[in-house]
């Protein structure tokens, strides 16, 4: 109450910065889903339960398809937006909005704390700042994608946890350097708990979201190291500053919780990161990964504070490859750059703890997802939380002159720095309130990105009812191709084109068939690969296209060529044998291949028992029906294995 009656001004502000928010991503709400909200949300029948029953949900918890660990808690979110709104991607929008306004509260709190945890910050003007570094941080395009991109509420939601974690910990070190040792230590102990479980609590339900949240426990130690240096207060009682002597609670906190965990993590990814087949699937090896990272990290920096739209292209699948130090050259200088950045953080943090600070989260954030993982390479929404450390590093610089002669050009270059976010934010969220402006704002964006080539085409085609003589039927050839015509292009481009000619009844050209064939002898096939199959035998399953069965089996050897072929093309192709080739002994080789490979997943144990019952194997079937039970979880599968139950009684 204090803080309003003496800086009402100051809350106005903060919720000005919110109204400004909610208006510049209005006109994005309107939009529809893209990308990888297909797989997760659109044809994943998982997060659409016929009821709120407890198997429904559990089974909508457990059904993302982007993760072994599931990511239950976003899933279960999608499935709340569906029983409540349907699939209506206005909601889910929506939802995604609140969530970053609910953040962007959380980060005005711990901006706030933490400039009053930083004996060299001006705590007068606190208030002010941490309004300006959440009102920058809502307003960041590079932030936008976790709002309008629905399924990447996993990245919002897991770092709600995150900073939820982080302010808890702060308040949990300024009340333990606020008590006085006393006889029992008592209010020293409650602080000491308090930083225990804001570290360990919302990681763990974080991880539920996404797993970035398990960078909490490291965020928490840079915090620890930049401001608080582990210290404990003095047991005089006369002293109130800390002690220099590091609180041993601590640094055993942080070797249960950080040090511990990492050692087992990496003994358990290591073995498996260092094998060739891991990047199989990759257009890039371990090592050219790490070089490329450099780059991107580097361009992390420049998209979040100078941002453009030839930079922010959400598609960056025409990234260059660093097949060397100087191959780009700007490898080196990259790599140089981020050592300088890495020891200009160690010059600041006694005399600019807070832009020491700031430097770490943002470098530290990049360590999950920029190094040794075999992931995609580049994601603008894996800065929410790093964008957070940056401002840390330079608003309060910009927006605290020490004196009043330099006081006017830095506020006039931080009001520059706010209208050029806003200003882009506003431009790129009107571009995602319409799928079609979309599609031509991205394409134009990133000219040489197959994906973005192809989402217009995709797009054209959707508009185009797949009637023949359309306009945007003949619009939709020209992107297509030139997608297919791109490096390290999936089959999805020859896949639409295929698909859409036959749908429509019209000539399917060869060199379409050779190019998608090509493609996958010539790398093992990706998600997006895999999915093109799966589309194209949907389409002549359900007799809406006509495909000669040479060339799909052709494409399906192809793929299947590869060593360690995934379990999910392994089923795609077992589908197609069954219902479209009637070869039954092929279908059942490759579904039993399939559970063999991923034995967790239930939908290819269901099917599997559909083709015993139908091939008359019914104790097969039984057996293969215990077994299902066995991921029952939270009665999750009980329709499924009724039916199955049920079919089997009819025989």
């Amino acid at each position: 109450m204090d803080f309003l009656r003496r800086s009402p001004w100051r809350l106005l502000a903060l919720f000005a910065a919110f109204a400004i928010t909610l208006a510049v991503y209005w006109p994005g709400l309107s939009g529809g889903f893209l990308f990888d909200d297909y797989p997760n949300i659109v044809d994943n029948k998982g997060v659409q339960p016929p009821d709120a029953s407890i198997p429904s949900l559990v089974g909508a918890a457990l059904s993302s398809p982007a993760s072994d660990f599931k990511r239950p808690l976003a899933s279960l979110s999608f499935a709340i937006n569906y029983l409540t709104t349907s699939i209506d991607p206005y909601w889910m929008k929506l939802t995604n909005l609140l969530i970053h306004l609910l953040n962007g509260w959380l980060v005005y709190l711990l901006s706030l704390a933490l400039l009053r945890s930083d004996p060299s910050s001006r705590h007068a003007r606190a208030p002010l700042v941490a309004a300006l570094i959440a009102a920058g941080w809502m307003l960041l395009p590079i932030n936008l994608t976790a709002v309008l991109y629905v399924v990447q509420r996993m990245e919002s939601m897991a770092n709600l946890f995150v900073l939820l974690g982080l302010l808890g910990y702060v308040a949990g070190r300024r009340h333990m350097l606020g008590h006085l040792m006393d006889r029992t230590g008592g209010g020293a102990w409650r602080g000491f708990i308090l930083c225990a479980a804001s570290i360990t609590v919302p990681t763990a339900l974080g991880i539920l979201a996404k797993e970035t949240a398990v960078m909490l426990p490291l965020y928490a130690l840079l915090v620890e190291w930049a401001l608080f240096r582990f210290g404990r207060p003095m047991q005089a009682a006369h002293h109130a500053a800390p002690s220099k002597r590091p609180d041993l609670r601590l640094i055993g906190l942080f070797l249960l919780v950080l040090a511990l965990p990492m050692v087992v993590g990496l003994a358990w990814l290591l073995p498996g990161v260092l094998r060739p087949e891991t990047w199989a699937t990759r257009d890039f090896t371990l090592g050219t990964r790490l070089l490329s990272e450099a780059r991107i990290v580097t361009d992390y920096i420049n998209w979040t504070l100078l941002p453009t739209p030839s930079a922010l292209s959400f598609y960056h699948d025409d990234f260059q490859i660093s097949a060397g130090l100087l191959t780009p050259w700007s490898t080196s200088t990259s790599i140089v750059f981020l050592t300088a950045l890495a020891a200009l953080m160690l010059w600041l943090r006694p005399r600019r703890p807070l832009v020491a600070l700031g430097i770490a989260l943002f470098l530290g954030c990049q360590l999950l997802t920029g190094t040794i993982l075999p992931l995609e390479l580049i994601y603008e929404h894996r800065n929410y939380f790093a964008s957070f450390g940056l401002l840390l590093a330079i608003v309060p610089l910009l927006a605290t002159a020490p004196s009043s002669l330099f006081a006017l050009p830095r506020y006039v270059l931080l009001a520059g720095l706010m209208l050029c976010w806003t200003f882009l934010t506003v431009l790129t969220a009107y571009a995602w309130g319409n799928p079609l402006r979309l599609a031509e704002d991205l394409a134009a964006r990133a000219p040489q990105s197959p994906r973005a080539q192809y989402e217009l085409g995709r797009t054209y085609i959707i508009y185009s009812h797949y009637d023949p003589v359309s306009p945007f039927t003949r619009l939709a050839y020209a992107p297509l191709e030139k997608a297919a015509s791109l490096p390290n292009s999936s089959i999805l481009p020859e896949q639409a084109l295929i698909f859409m000619n036959a749908r429509m009844e019209l000539p399917i050209k060869d060199v379409w068939w050779k190019s998608l064939i090509a493609k996958l002898r010539s790398h093992s096939p990706g998600v997006q690969d895999e999915s093109s199959l799966g589309a194209l035998t949907q389409c002549v399953r359900e007799s809406r296209c006509s495909l000669p069965s040479n060339r799909m089996v052709q494409a399906f050897e192809a793929a299947l060529a590869h060593p360690h072929p995934a379990a999910r093309l392994q089923a795609i192709y077992g589908d197609y044998a069954w219902n479209v080739l009637g070869n039954h002994e092929l279908a059942e080789h490759l579904i039993n291949e399939a559970v063999k490979t991923n034995p967790g997943e239930p939908a290819y144990r269901i099917t599997q028992i559909r083709m015993l019952v139908a091939l008359g194997r019914h104790d097969q079937a039984r057996t293969s029906i215990t077994e299902l039970r066995s991921l029952n979880f939270g009665g999750r599968l009980n329709i499924d294995i009724a039916e199955l139950n049920k079919l089997l009684s009819k025989q």
